[in-house]
């Protein structure tokens, strides 16, 4: 039976709070006593600024600078160096980012790419053992191969040079005291250390010692202070970045990788220092009456975002109810035939020649289109015949769901949608100063050719591993700020904010009914369903239809905010611990 009128028992991470969907939605919870454990969340309201975030200290950070005149960049760096020793797992000033910002006086949207790069000694055989086939993902993973130069930093400083309201030192005032004074452990922190979500976070003393602490898991409130970590942001907010990319920091960061037991790396403080953070041109496209932007190369997330959304548009996803099993199956229709093109033709741009246009193209799309069937799954798509498309073939590319995202609009109207990243949770699990490095070089392939043709996302020295982080603007058809959305999730994030967007854009939900409702994907293969939600229950429809059909926990990170007639409304996604405050 399909689900057409209501959304009954909508149950996330095991709760039983019920929703009822209309069309047109209240935000009302029908049955507020059914609700166990923790509650779904409620869309945030405020009149003139706000941020959404991925954990309380963080955002009371943000809510701080924003509250005392400064502007969205500023907030921004202000929750990202909370959740460097907050939320250590996900995100730090020992990974990287992409950074959407737009400048509401100069109607004008401008991205930065601090994506990690690969040290110039680096090569297609970075991740080939001695026998001459490509190591594990996990051997890869822990210690210093995987370690790429850190971006967010200097991306950061880059966009507050431009848009920085507050002194760049007073953006890190928070994070100091709280690394000097302790905060209290979060018990999604303590679940990630206490089940080893990350096996080899034992492999490295002083992130062992860091984590477990007499060889037990932090606990939940625990009181974790990390002096380490306030020395370095105490020299970073004096000197600037260039504390970090040359210098003591550089020279541990380095000795950390190379001398990494067991799988050491190729980084140099050379590589260190001659790291720059890149504005490039953000990516766009029409999605009904709205404008869609986000982050072009090195990640893909922007480019296979606006394909599903484009490819999805002649179906009028407005007809139907959320949920509906018709409109899902066209959702994993139009996720199969984009994430093909991105296996094929997206890396860093610097590199490779990327047919920014020809993915985008209006005739192309729709040829690509009329292969979706309504009544039948279309098995694995193969990447089309791109216009302006140079010759590549697919890799072999994993990415982990360990990420965070930020949502921030000022009080002049300026906002941030930023993704942020150390890869897998915990990252190389090689700590230095206080805090994780990444493992973002994991997220290249591990061939550098196949069948005679090269590999898009191979290694290469100085090269940028392609991304799936997705941070999203959405604008009207005056060009006024709609929303603006993003998520963690891997290579699931495309799917989490292409479904969001599509609640809000085409499903009138709130912010929050958006981000809470369940989650379903897919990346060219299974159709995967969110696990206790009623999403589950349309296992057999789409089964019916030829779907590989795997249910199973989708837990994504959402952090949105939009603009309405009387102000912002912000929403938190339910499953993780993040929150939404405003003025």
């Amino acid at each position: 039976m399909k689900i057409k009128q209501q959304l009954m028992g909508l149950v996330l991470l095991g709760l039983s709070t019920t929703f009822s969907f209309a069309q047109q939605s209240t935000g009302e919870v029908r049955d507020p006593e059914a609700a166990t454990g923790v509650n779904l969340k409620a869309a945030v309201t405020s009149k003139k600024y706000m941020v959404s975030a991925a954990n309380p200290h963080a955002v009371a950070a943000g809510y701080r600078v924003l509250k005392q005149g400064g502007s969205a960049i500023d907030a921004t760096i202000a929750v990202q160096m909370v959740l460097t020793l907050v939320e250590p797992q996900s995100s730090g000033i020992g990974g990287g980012a992409f950074i959407l910002h737009w400048n509401k006086a100069k109607n004008q949207l401008t991205s930065w790419d601090g994506r990690e790069t690969a040290p110039a000694a680096a090569t297609g055989d970075l991740f080939i053992g001695p026998d001459g086939k490509p190591v594990s993902w996990w051997e890869a993973l822990a210690g210093g191969r995987s370690v790429g130069v850190p971006g967010v930093l200097a991306a950061l400083a880059k966009a507050h040079e431009k848009h920085g309201k507050l002194p760049w030192a007073d953006l890190f005032t928070e994070a100091i005291r709280l690394s000097e004074n302790g905060f209290h452990v979060s018990e999604r922190l303590h679940q990630l250390i206490s089940k080893r979500t990350n096996p080899a976070l034992g492999r490295y003393d002083t992130a062992w010692n860091y984590f477990y602490p007499n060889g037990q898991p932090l606990q939940p409130d625990d009181l974790r202070l990390n002096p380490e970590l306030a020395d370095t942001f105490k020299r970073i907010a004096a000197l600037g970045p260039k504390a970090f990319y040359k210098g003591d920091i550089a020279k541990d960061i380095v000795s950390a990788v190379r001398n990494a037991r067991d799988n050491s790396g190729l980084l140099t403080e050379a590589d260190l220092s001659a790291y720059e953070a890149k504005e490039r041109p953000p990516v766009c496209a029409p999605y009904h009456q709205y404008k869609v932007c986000g982050m072009g190369p090195p990640t893909s997330g922007g480019l296979t975002l606006l394909q599903m959304l484009t490819l999805l548009e002649p179906f009028e996803l407005s007809r139907y109810q959320p949920l509906d099993d018709e409109a899902v199956h066209l959702f994993t229709q139009a996720a199969k035939l984009a994430y093909a093109d991105r296996g094929r033709f997206m890396a860093d741009s610097d590199y490779v020649k990327v047919p920014v246009n020809g993915l985008l193209d209006r005739a192309y799309l729709k040829q690509r289109a009329s292969l979706i069937k309504k009544d039948s799954d279309m098995g694995q798509a193969i990447a089309g015949d791109v216009p302006r498309a140079s010759a590549y073939i697919e890799g072999t590319t994993l990415s982990q769901p360990s990420t965070s995202h930020i949502s921030v609009i000022d009080a002049d109207g300026n906002a941030v949608s930023m993704t942020t990243s150390i890869e897998m949770a915990f990252g190389s699990t090689l700590m230095v100063r206080g805090f994780l490095l990444n493992n973002q070089l994991t997220d290249f392939s591990f061939h550098k050719e196949r069948d005679d043709k090269p590999v898009a996302n191979r290694v290469e020295g100085g090269k940028r591993p392609r991304s799936s982080m997705s941070p999203v603007m959405v604008f009207d058809k005056d060009n006024k700020l709609k929303m603006v959305v993003g998520s963690p999730g891997g290579s699931r994030i495309i799917n989490y904010v292409a479904k969001t967007l599509i609640g809000v854009l085409d499903w009138n939900l709130d912010i929050q009914q958006a981000i809470d409702l369940p989650n379903f994907t897919n990346r060219n293969g299974s159709t995967d369903l969110e696990q206790d939600t009623t999403a589950a229950e349309l296992k057999a429809l789409l089964e019916s239809k030829g779907h590989k059909v795997n249910v199973r926990e989708l837990n994504s990170g959402l952090h949105g905010i939009v603009t309405t007639r009387d102000g912002l409304q912000g929403g938190a996604d339910s499953r993780r611990e993040g929150i939404v405050q405003g003025d």
